[in-house]
């Protein structure tokens, strides 16, 4: 019983576990961010492309 103690024990002071979970969150989170920021900027490149092309084809047609 004492050394089934002493493992638990062991177990519950190591922070090996609590470290790795948080750097997956953190991880995580920066994935979230990244997905974000692409997905955005890329609505406002094709905003833009769009602009340009109707701006050409009325300037063309004229």
């Amino acid at each position: 019983m004492n050394r089934m103690m002493k493992k638990v024990v062991s177990f519950l002071q190591k922070e090996d576990g609590p470290t790795a979970v948080e750097y997956a969150v953190m991880l995580a989170l920066i994935i979230v961010v990244c997905l974000v920021a692409i997905t955005s900027l890329g609505k406002q490149a094709n905003n833009t492309f769009s602009n340009i092309g109707t701006q050409l084809s009325s300037t063309t047609a004229s």
